[in-house]
């Protein structure tokens, strides 16, 4: 099969390598689309994440969809919850299985991730899916789900007033996930103009943080970007007593703020790691029932071969959703 490895900062080869082999519990997919995310990118440009770095070379990919090939589920469209917890540590047996601190998960080294025509992965970690959702729009499932589990963390709720700082695909999902739960006073700032383009017509009224001044301010910010301005504008718009969530991941592992802002609002800050086990069937269901539409995120489409390119094109910020095609 044809893969796209990481061997270092900016060096993805692509190389044929032998069909993985499905451990006990696990099915072969063939996999059909592939999102690529900030995380994806950090991996790209700087060879880590945080605290954990390229140790050996490294598929990526985590924003999967595919075709069961084995098992029960064979012919089936699913998407994949790239998050596999042990099942075992006190953590999981919290029912906190999303913050497993043994788990495995696809394209966070040394986890292979999706870049590739065929993956193994654990039949009970797949969603099947509905023929209303086409392939490309199925790799935004799982970041979908990511929006839904900062949108619970926020505690927001009908008539409060929200904004998203950081206007990605991520930010975009989040704007569009408080739509569906019913939130409709809610700004978004993006300093690219096409992104800020992206988030009104995903039902965010666009504002400037610089001219804030006299606005009421905000129950709940997202921070979506992971970039210390963000972060600071985030904190000036949001009321005191208010709450800040951390979605965005910084790209030196550090994360700075205005502390004497804080401190008088007395602000309450919530970070936002990965989906639950339940909000990538949540996702599936929400746009099947057309209550959150994926319409418009998808704007660059490559084939597994120019996987160099995609990441090139995922780091000139030109689009939004950038989205691999392993296998036909």
């Amino acid at each position: 099969m044809d893969v796209a490895r990481l061997h270092g900062p900016g060096d993805m080869r692509i190389a044929r390598e032998p069909d993985p082999v499905p451990d006990a519990g696990e099915v072969l997919i063939r996999v059909t689309s592939v999102g690529l995310c900030g995380s994806d990118l950090h991996w790209f440009e700087d060879g880590r994440v945080g605290t954990t770095e390229l140790a050996v070379p490294l598929v990526l990919g985590h924003e999967a969809c595919g075709v069961v090939l084995t098992g029960p589920q064979a012919g089936t469209r699913v998407a994949l919850d790239p998050a596999a917890p042990c099942g075992a540590c006190a953590t999981c047996r919290d029912r906190l299985e999303w913050l497993c601190p043994q788990g495995r998960f696809a394209g966070h080294a040394p986890v292979d991730g999706a870049l590739q025509e065929f993956m193994a992965w654990p039949a009970d970690l797949l969603v099947a899916l509905p023929d209303s959702i086409r392939d490309p729009d199925a790799a935004l499932l799982e970041p979908l789900g990511v929006a839904l589990h900062a949108v619970d963390l926020s505690g927001i709720v009908t008539g409060m007033r929200a904004a998203v700082l950081g206007c990605g695909p991520i930010g975009l999902l989040i704007v569009r996930a408080l739509q569906a739960a019913g939130v409709t006073d809610l700004i978004a700032h993006d300093p690219l103009a096409h992104r800020m383009v992206a988030a009104e017509n995903s039902g965010g009224i666009p504002f400037d943080p610089s001219t804030i001044a006299g606005l009421p301010g905000v129950d709940v910010a997202f921070e979506a970007s992971g970039d210390g301005d963000a972060l600071a504008a985030a904190i000036r718009v949001t009321r005191p007593g208010g709450r800040v969530v951390l979605v965005g991941i910084p790209a030196d592992d550090q994360t700075t703020l205005p502390a004497s802002a804080v401190r008088r609002k007395e602000l309450t800050f919530v970070v936002c790691r990965r989906m639950t086990p339940t909000d990538l069937t949540r996702a599936v269901g929400l746009v099947n029932s057309n209550h959150v539409s994926l319409d418009g995120l998808v704007t660059d489409v490559f084939e597994l071969r120019d996987a160099p390119a995609a990441f090139a094109a995922l780091a000139r910020r030109r689009g939004l959703k950038v989205v691999v095609r392993p296998a036909g």
